[in-house]
């Protein structure tokens, strides 16, 4: 097995809205805000060659909305799906299978993009299985008030017309024993977390979960969640389930820190070590 970090750009949030009930006085020490109170965030993708199999997890934003969609989020950066990818010696053809942990639009919506003559949209990984929660799926097609403006019809819905949609759920098996997923409704109903069994370790791909080093405090909990309190819980066990296994945590929203390991100490858990992808596959065979 092999894994590649895949970065598709940044782009900038509130950071109130990040931070929930935190004070800026407090979050603004770990990710600074600009003048227009925005921080900076990374759309950080992960890749694994297991066999024959690629697979996926998450898509990024895309491209599909255009400027007038995205002049709110200040898409900046080098990087790109495609050019990330390339610099790893993989094409969108090559991808076997796409994880969606939800369908936000950070999260899904490189999945799709439009054809040549901008017609119609097609899928970006053609040969690719996508995977998600039919729960979640359910959900963001009949999305609340709250969460309409994440749940673009355009990102998903025509996954379901080419007959590559799966469903990721209890009774049914993703097909690799390496891959497990937790289920947590906190953030929005369904996302899926991917474990990933590494040469004795499982590394854990945190979605909007815990979506930086930032968010590990119990109380740092996005203003974006539908149910903050449950996210509060689900966060406080996986971190305890974390600290125990001595999980590799992969922070997909971190403008800075792609990897770390957790510790005990006397305000709770908290971030012990960070490290990129790279990095720790390097010390395993050092």
């Amino acid at each position: 097995m092999k894994l590649y970090t895949i970065n598709t750009g940044y782009f900038k949030l509130d950071g109130g809205a990040m931070f929930g009930v935190v004070p800026k006085t407090i979050w603004n020490k770990l990710n600074p805000a600009d003048e227009n109170n925005l921080c900076t965030w990374a759309m950080r993708c992960l890749l694994v060659k297991d066999g024959k199999r690629l697979i996926l997890i998450d898509t990024g934003c895309g491209y599909k909305q255009g400027h007038n969609f995205f002049k709110y989020y200040y898409l900046h950066g080098e990087d790109s799906l495609e050019r990330s990818l390339s610099q790893h010696g993989f094409s969108t053809d090559d991808v076997t299978d796409v994880i969606l942990t939800h369908l936000h639009f950070d999260h899904a919506g490189g999945a799709l993009k439009y054809n040549e003559d901008k017609s119609k949209v097609e899928l970006t990984f053609k040969n690719a299985t996508y995977w998600s929660h039919k729960g979640h799926w359910f959900w963001a097609s009949y999305p609340n008030a709250r969460e309409g403006a994440s749940f673009l019809k355009e990102n998903f819905k025509p996954i379901e017309e080419t007959g590559q949609l799966r469903f990721i759920s209890k009774d049914l098996d993703f097909g690799n024993k390496n891959f497990s997923f937790m289920v947590v409704n906190g953030h929005t109903e369904g996302m899926i977390i991917p474990k990933i069994k590494y040469d004795g370790k499982t590394i854990v791909y945190l979605a909007d979960l815990i979506p930086s080093v930032g968010h590990i405090p119990l109380a740092y909990v996005m203003g974006y969640d539908v149910r903050p309190l449950d996210s509060m819980k689900e966060k406080d066990a996986f971190l305890k389930e974390a600290l125990e296994n001595e999980y590799i945590l992969y922070f997909e929203h971190d403008p800075v820190n792609e990897c770390g390991t957790v510790k005990q100490t006397e305000k709770g858990i908290r971030i012990d070590k960070t490290f990129t992808l790279e990095a720790f596959m390097k010390a395993k065979y050092a």
